[in-house]
């Protein structure tokens, strides 16, 4: 998967109607994001990973995460499908990417040491119990070094599993 991200203040949170029976009714929105004169809407479903489970809300600054290889309609302003959402906040910073078996980034920027305290776990909330190298991660952490790459030692990883 190819990572990418939008990072705005969120203008508009609205229900989104994925069928004409209106079945899955206030289920899923639609979450503008404003930065600038740039404009992006996510598709938030039910099955989106919100990071520590934060109330979001219209005037908060958000990061949408999608993945860049996914088919995208062609409208304005564009439209994806929110896979992970993190509500900033300025005690902790928040990496969305493949690390390697160095535990390296993709982009590069971010090498991580794991430590005693750091929490591995799985979106589900369950316990991982495997290296977690050679796998899409959101990592959170708060400082880093000044070096190329970054390195920290995060509080909490979680494991990207593909959905089967």
């Amino acid at each position: 998967m190819e990572w990418r991200s939008f990072q705005g203040i969120v203008t508009a949170i609205d229900d989104y109607i994925t069928s004409p029976s209106g079945e899955n009714s206030g289920c899923w929105k639609l979450m503008t994001l404003e930065n600038n004169d740039q404009v992006v809407r996510f598709v938030v479903s039910p099955m989106t990973y919100v990071v520590d489970q934060a109330k979001i809300r219209i005037g908060d600054r958000v990061s949408g995460y999608y993945d860049g290889n996914a088919p995208v309609i062609l409208i304005y302003p564009p439209q994806y499908r929110a896979l992970i959402l993190v509500k900033d906040r300025s005690d902790q910073n928040v990496k969305v990417d493949f690390f390697n078996e160095q535990l390296l980034s993709r982009d590069g920027q971010l090498l991580l040491n794991l430590g005693p305290f750091t929490q591995i776990m799985l979106a589900n909330g369950l316990d991982f119990n495997q290296n977690p190298a050679n796998r899409d991660l959101i990592v959170i952490y708060g400082a880093a070094t000044k070096s190329i790459p970054a390195q920290t030692v995060p509080y909490k990883i979680i494991v990207w599993c593909p959905m089967q």
